[in-house]
């Protein structure tokens, strides 16, 4: 017999009645029934019913047990009385009298429970890992993770592509976050980076004449923590593939991507059709570049029926140039109420408040109602509700300033409209490819132009858009989101090195600095780069949408805390006065 096991957890059935076994697992908990002891014993992969009476050799033995302590049992399968079946569980037409039992592992008084739904805090959580682990939750949440993961894998590998693996230990790269360096020794004064993605590796992959690369990368970033990404680091489904446009990459990582969906959904609908949005339409209509589409509300610019009326705010706002005034529909709230704490939510996000007015049924028909609606007159009132398309018992909210000053709020708004008045479609995946994206940014404060988006996308026109307002040029990059959150980022690469020195010029980046910064690539686009492009899609909010969760850290082993702190390794932590010496570096205390 196996020193072990004979059988998991999860695996006895009414055939197995009769037979002798050994099971090994965790005891889940254990109950006293007028002094028949009852142990759910657990493994990765189920629940069976052991139990031991005072006829059992070990009947002592079993008693001492405690939640979580780790035993190996022997028994004898028994069937349930037919009114003790328990349905919920593939082994609940039978139990395991218990003839001999062995503690592998004790446990001494539990920090948090694992039976039971009961909260704990994140820091006991993180601190304790290993116990939040083997939570029912968790213990499905890894396994979906590495369905997801291998899913992935093999629908690459189906679209024709390999896996080729890139370096961990690099040069630091502008990937429009923080590096990780990590210092030389046999460099002194010199430092290594940890990748925040392979991009410049990919790229020549492309150029070394690999046609197809895909890869489960691990990318490692310097970032404030946020529900939606880690502070450290993440892992990407990354491809690229050469001779391709734009179209091409859609077309090949959308059945990847909606099979996973479709596979891993859990019957929830996913799209079809995923719609390509121009960044600009993006952010008009919903105020940011990853819209969640389940909500059928799009904002709309009503400047004209504010310029030069009776609500000055408005009014005076619009004197100023890059101003305008945008809209969002409520249909369904039109209440003082539901306007009062959509009034309320904005203050909280920031904001002074937000203007409203609504419909309701009046002496004379329609009456529209609200401060608004008395400023500006009901001219102006019944043409914005007829540019909205609204009716009796409908609402809308109004925003207003330079756009970038309100766009956050306005898109936080509208999905809390969504939200509250039931309009979100729950059981569906949106999607939707966001292209168009702007390369160029000017700073407000300073008046320098740099990228706003990533450096090494291909100017749409190549280098004749160059010649014109940089503010002006679109690049070949996209993005997909689905249910407001940003599941992939690409773009088709610039490969002529004429283009990629004046790119870099336009922003302030000689000819000398993109030599040494990113002279591999420069250099290696002198010998015959094929046209090339692709994508990373992030395998951490993936398996988050799939699992219904709202933080990225329920779906990640091991994650770090909110201050990029692991609470059960202890790191980040103070390195050796041997260390340091040997690396050749110092520590200098914080002022103060």
């Amino acid at each position: 017999m196996h020193p072990y096991r004979t059988k998991t957890c999860a695996e006895l059935t009414r055939t197995d009645v009769g037979q002798s076994v050994r099971l090994s697992g965790w005891v889940h908990r254990v109950r006293d029934h007028g002094g028949v002891l009852f142990i759910d014993l657990r493994d990765h992969y189920g629940m069976t019913q052991v139990l031991a009476d005072p006829d059992s050799p070990v009947f002592a033995q079993v008693e001492a047990v405690r939640s979580e302590w780790c035993i190996r049992i022997d028994g004898e399968v028994k069937a349930r009385d037919e009114s003790l079946i328990n349905p919920k569980i593939p082994t609940g037409e039978v139990e395991v009298f218990i003839r001999d039992i062995e503690v592998l592992g004790a446990a001494e008084e539990l920090p948090l429970m694992v039976f039971g739904d009961q909260e704990y805090p994140e820091e006991t959580r993180l601190r304790h890992r290993y116990l939040d682990l083997r939570r029912e939750a968790m213990q499905a949440n890894m396994t979906l993770r590495s369905d997801v993961v291998a899913s992935l894998r093999r629908r690459m590998w189906d679209q024709g592509f390999r896996e080729y693996q890139t370096p961990i230990i690099t040069a630091s790269s502008p990937e429009g976050a923080r590096d990780f360096l990590v210092p030389s020794r046999l460099h002194p004064g010199r430092f290594y980076a940890l990748p925040q993605a392979p991009q410049l590796f990919k790229q020549l992959i492309m150029v070394s004449g690999f046609d197809k690369y895909f890869q489960i990368a691990p990318c490692f970033r310097d970032e404030d923590p946020r529900a939606d990404r880690s502070p450290t680091d993440f892992y990407q489904l990354d491809m690229e593939m050469s001779f391709v446009t734009q179209q091409d990459v859609f077309d090949t990582i959308q059945p990847v991507l909606a099979g996973v969906f479709e596979e891993f959904g859990g019957g929830r609908k996913v799209d079809a059709e995923w719609p390509q949005i121009p960044y600009a339409e993006a952010l008009l209509k919903y105020g940011t570049d990853k819209p969640d589409l389940r909500l059928p509300i799009e904002m709309e610019v009503v400047s004209e029926h504010f310029r030069g009326s009776g609500f000055a705010i408005f009014a005076k706002l619009l004197e100023q140039d890059g101003t305008e005034i945008r809209a969002i529909p409520a249909p369904g709230g039109g209440s003082r109420k539901f306007c009062d704490r959509m009034n309320a939510f904005a203050q909280k996000e920031g904001l002074p408040g937000m203007g409203y007015i609504f419909w309701r049924d009046g002496a004379d028909g329609m009456e529209p109602a609200g401060p608004l609606a008395k400023n500006i007159g009901p001219e102006r009132t019944e043409a914005i509700r007829q540019q909205l398309g609204l009716g009796v018992g409908d609402a809308a909210f109004f925003l207003g300033g330079k756009p970038k000053s309100f766009e956050a709020v306005a898109a936080k708004a509208r999905v809390e409209i969504g939200n509250e008045l039931g309009l979100t479609e729950q059981d569906r995946f949106a999607f939707a490819w966001i292209v168009d994206f702007p390369i160029y940014q000017r700073d407000e404060e300073t008046g320098e132009l740099d990228f706003d988006h990533n450096p090494f996308s291909m100017p749409q026109g190549g280098l004749d858009a160059l010649a014109g307002d940089p503010l002006d040029v679109r690049g070949f990059q996209y993005d997909l989101a689905c249910n407001g959150y940003e599941l992939v980022s690409g773009a088709i690469r610039n490969h002529k090195p004429e283009i990629m020195f004046k790119a870099f010029d336009l922003a302030g980046y000689g000819r000398e600095e993109v030599e040494t910064r990113f002279g591999g690539l420069a250099t290696a686009f002198r010998y015959g780069a094929p046209p090339h492009g692709g994508c990373a899609a992030g395998i951490d909010r993936i398996v988050m949408l799939l699992a219904d969760e709202q933080n990225i850290r329920e779906v990640i082993m091991f994650p770090m805390n909110q201050r990029a702190e692991d609470l059960m390794m202890g790191a980040p932590s103070d390195p050796t006065n041997d260390q340091l010496r040997e690396l050749r570096l110092r520590v200098v205390p914080e002022d103060g």
